[in-house]
């Protein structure tokens, strides 16, 4: 993948990684435990990076709908429900657990698609490239930390959830 350091790239690429890991999860032949550890790690990392580095920042603009940018967080919060209830399912594969990564696939999608289309394209068309790629460095540097913290935990996300 290009080493791109534009915060709308970054952000496109985490959610193409994302499909592929939904497809990982539905697929019987797939090591489904670990896709859902990476998901649950890069959704983590990527909403709170989002909400700590770019969110803030792409407010500030004036064609950036800030309405947008508060939808996105609520969209977080119900994506973060969402995966902790499939990550609370005690047997991967089953009717239970089938029906949780829908719920999450849905939830998730929903908002990656939403927020494309809206902040995202707004902040290509309104937010110069080097402004763009002083984010993309800031919201590389908090996703990782949050990586490294091991933010999609059962416990981190609890915690999260209930906040």
């Amino acid at each position: 993948m290009a080493q791109t350091q534009d915060v709308v790239e970054l952000i496109l690429q985490d959610h193409r990684r994302m499909e592929d890991l939904f497809r990982l999860m539905r697929s019987v032949e797939a090591d489904r435990a670990a896709a859902l550890e990476e998901f649950a790690d890069l959704l983590v990392a990527h909403a709170l990076a989002e909400e700590a580095e770019v969110y803030p920042a792409l407010k500030r603009y004036k064609n950036v709908d800030d309405e947008e940018v508060e939808h996105g967080e609520h969209e977080h919060d119900e994506g973060n429900k969402a995966l902790l209830d499939l990550l609370e399912v005690r047997e991967i594969g089953s009717e239970e657990w089938d029906s949780k990564l829908e719920a999450l696939v849905e939830a998730v999608t929903h908002h990656a698609d939403e927020e494309e289309r809206t902040i995202l394209n707004q902040a290509r068309e309104n937010v110069a490239m080097r402004r763009r790629e002083e984010l993309g460095a800031a919201f590389l540097e908090e996703r990782e930390r949050q990586l490294k913290a091991g933010c999609g935990s059962v416990d981190n996300l609890r915690r999260i959830v209930e906040s």
